[in-house]
């Protein structure tokens, strides 16, 4: 049988034993915190790196897709296409977010004759109560403004079937002067053009 001091010793051997486990574990877990500690700063660093990697992207796909605009509105300038490659694809959403209307008729180069005379609209779009006059230009002049609210008087006796709807004018280009945007609301006729070349828009809508 064993001691009292045997069993003292036995148990400091085992509570020696239990401590060194203990501590080395600790160790462990110590070390593999760190480890851990280490892997989310770099994941983190990584993530940052990944952020401004996203945002230098999204700047480039910005300034090509401003760039393309650009070279597509010169095309459509030169080509005398400006109708229907950049108003006439824009028309129906951008009436719709402004004057909160369903369109339900739109056409391109609208010409009427009466009389022997001659009335051409380069676009019309309508819808229950509104009727819009979409004239176009490659390059707008406060001159214009006149002629299409003189050409506007006359609206109705060559598209009679609008009558009794409000009519609208909208003065489309690829880009305004800030006179011509000016003298436009004014006379209480929209602008529409690209928005900083990302999208087609109306200019002076809170204006008028």
């Amino acid at each position: 049988m064993q001691t009292l001091d045997e069993r003292i010793d036995s148990l400091e051997t085992i509570f020696g034993q239990f401590a060194i486990q203990v501590n080395s574990a600790l160790l462990m877990l110590s070390n593999e915190m760190r480890e851990f500690k280490n892997e989310m700063r770099e994941f983190k660093n990584e993530m940052g790196e990944f952020k401004n990697e996203m945002g230098e992207f999204k700047d480039r796909m910005e300034a090509e897709n401003k760039r393309k605009n650009k070279e597509w509105s010169n095309i459509a300038k030169k080509m005398g296409t400006m109708v229907e490659d950049l108003i006439a694809p824009a028309l129906r959403p951008v009436l719709s977010k402004y004057f909160k209307c369903e369109i339900k008729m739109e056409g391109e180069r609208m010409f009427r004759r009466k009389d022997g005379e001659d009335y051409e609209i380069d676009a019309i779009a309508g819808c229950d109560d509104k009727v819009f006059m979409v004239e176009v230009r490659s390059t707008p002049r406060a001159e214009d403004v006149d002629m299409f609210v003189d050409k506007s008087k006359r609206f109705f006796e060559f598209f009679p079937e609008y009558s009794g709807k409000k009519l609208n004018i909208i003065f489309g280009s690829i880009a305004f002067p800030d006179n011509v945007i000016r003298y436009a609301s004014k006379s209480s006729i929209y602008v529409m053009a690209w928005r900083e070349w990302e999208y087609m828009d109306i200019l002076n809508f809170d204006e008028i």
